[in-house]
């Protein structure tokens, strides 16, 4: 027998990597341009890591976006809003990277059609969502899957998006398009990338979380785990969504999830041979020790001084500090400067809005457009509500609920906490999604913490003296994502029907709330910030002092 015969029997082994970026949320620049500060967490660092592999690898690289690009940085808003005639930076980014495949996020959607259509066509690589369905054609509104060749090895890319879209976002930013449950369409997907694509590697993308979430009859927000459980043919699910980093592997899958703001990125090594993978390997790599990539940020230099010329301009002055640490412990200024242009600008009779930064702080002196972003850090717009006392009060049982133990002893911790999750920059210590706790404005109350859940808000009157009726009917201004179901306070908390909710919105803002929180400074000139005062919890013997303690345990103060 020749060597040559001998040669052409012989498996041959490929190599390939990998590597996904998730949650990115317009972090491109090493500079956090809402907190004035650097930060580690950077594209430019990304870049750097990239070109390290793609030197080791070759073209055995395979890089992927998962989405939520769009939201989250002053970059975002300038690029999305403002710089509307130029090219897409988050789409730039992508581009210069040289990513194979992007997904949707949740805040992609957000953005609305007229931006991420445009995204879409700035992309060079194709964005993928099978279960995102063009409702005239009954086909995917993106192409559902990416077929890859590297070296005789042909690598599927199937993208999927949460479906619970509907859930936080209102039709007109989604309109002709609908979200398929996840687990039905990945076996029906995976199905075609086995039989008829014949695909020696598949591997998922999904913008959804581990598990959990919202959860109907007819889908689960978060189905990452269940999927990878229930589905076969799955070699590899790259996830993201929840911002919860996860190496795992479940059913001979393996799951892997980098968390936000790119600060990791997760890598999976994989050996295919004849057609079959023989080994993987999964790593959650930290970029921050990465140098930012110079060519990166010479590139991209024209598009940071625009960035920082928007956001440096002054719109008004602050006569004193406001920090939104105090939303959690009581009426504070931060959230109640949010509260009352809700309540100015529709005239409704209460308003529910929540601490959308954890831990920011607007200091007393010069406000300038990047504040705007640490005030209200999402593109939300301005509902108004038709709701019941009894709604409105069932509402704050279920936001108090997720933020607020019961104490049983003056020792107990007064706020719900739980240990603190690596990448999760959305609890940070609590229980529950910091971005849930609504307080109102609009009615006087008291909050007993040494009530059971459901019995915790006693509504005393209405600011303006006025009596409270749980029988009677109000207008309650709360911003769209709270308006369209968001965090489920209006379903499960209030609990008005999904499907009735749209038959309750008396109001939809043009603008996003920042906006006009905006006009607002810049009309008034010079603010005094002050908290309302119109809420506190109760016993104050005990609330206090644990107000004290927990504060000192989550803050350092």
């Amino acid at each position: 027998m020749s060597m040559t015969t001998l040669m052409a029997k012989s498996p041959k082994t490929v190599t390939l990597r990998i590597v996904e970026t998730s949650d990115v949320h317009g972090a491109f620049f090493p500079y956090n341009f809402t907190e004035r500060r650097s930060m580690n967490g950077t594209m430019a660092r990304v870049s750097s890591y990239v070109k390290r592999q793609r030197k080791e690898m070759g073209n055995r690289l395979i890089l992927l976006e998962n989405g939520d690009i769009l939201q989250g940085q002053p970059t975002c808003y300038y690029t999305n809003f403002v710089a509307t005639d130029k090219p897409n930076i988050a789409a730039e980014v992508v581009n210069y990277l040289k990513y194979d495949a992007q997904t949707f996020g949740n805040h992609d959607v957000e953005t609305g059609h007229k931006v991420y259509d445009k995204w879409i066509k700035d992309l060079d690589c194709p964005v993928v969502g099978a279960n995102i369905i063009d409702m005239k054609s009954g086909k995917p509104y993106v192409e559902p899957y990416i077929i890859i060749e590297r070296e005789g090895v042909r690598v599927a890319v199937l993208g999927m998006l949460t479906p619970a879209i509907p859930n936080w976002l209102h039709q007109n930013l989604w309109s002709g398009m609908r979200f398929e449950e996840m687990v039905s369409s990945t076996k029906h997907w995976v199905k075609i990338l086995r039989e008829q694509e014949k695909a020696d590697v598949v591997i998922g993308l999904f913008h959804s979380g581990w598990e959990g979430g919202i959860v109907t009859d007819e889908y689960d927000e978060d189905a990452t785990k269940k999927i990878a459980e229930q589905v076969e043919g799955l070699d590899i699910i790259f996830f993201g969504h929840d911002h919860q980093e996860r190496n795992v592997t479940v059913n001979g899958v393996l799951c892997m999830d980098p968390g936000p703001n790119a600060v990791r990125v997760a890598s999976a090594t994989i050996q295919v041979r004849n057609g079959k993978v023989v080994s993987k390997k999964g790593e959650l790599i930290d970029v921050t020790k990465e140098p930012l990539d110079e060519d990166f940020m010479q590139h991209f230099q024209p598009r940071y001084d625009e960035v920082k010329a928007f956001v440096e301009r002054k719109i008004g002055m602050f006569n004193d500090n406001m920090l939104s640490r105090d939303a959690f412990f009581g009426s504070a200024a931060f959230v109640d400067l949010i509260h009352q242009l809700q309540l100015e600008h529709t005239g409704a009779d209460v308003s529910f809005t929540a601490p959308l930064t954890f831990n920011s702080e607007i200091k007393a002196g010069p406000v300038y457009q990047s504040d705007m972003f640490k005030l209200y850090r999402f593109e939300n717009g301005i509902y108004v509500v038709r709701m019941t006392g009894k709604e409105i009060r069932n509402y704050l049982e279920m936001s108090y609920d997720q933020w607020v133990n019961t104490m049983t002893s003056p020792d107990d911790h007064i706020m719900l906490l739980a240990p603190k999750t690596p990448g999760d920059n959305q609890r940070e210590g609590f229980k529950n999604f910091t971005f849930n706790f609504d307080s109102a404005a609009g009615i006087d109350y008291v909050v007993d913490v040494t009530k059971p859940n459901g019995e915790k808000v006693r509504i005393l009157q209405m600011s303006n003296g006025q009596p409270f009726n749980e029988d009677a009917w109000y207008r309650v201004a709360m911003n769209s994502y709270r308006g369209n179901g968001g965090g489920e306070l209006l379903v499960r908390g209030a609990g008005i029907p999904v499907d009735s909710i749209p038959q309750r919105i008396e109001y939809q803002s043009e603008r996003d709330q920042r906006h006009y929180l905006t006009q607002k400074i810049e009309r008034e000139g010079s603010i005094t910030p002050k908290p309302l005062n119109n809420w506190r919890f109760v016993p104050e013997a005990w609330a206090q002092p644990a107000i004290e303690r927990d504060r000192k345990l989550i803050f350092g103060e």
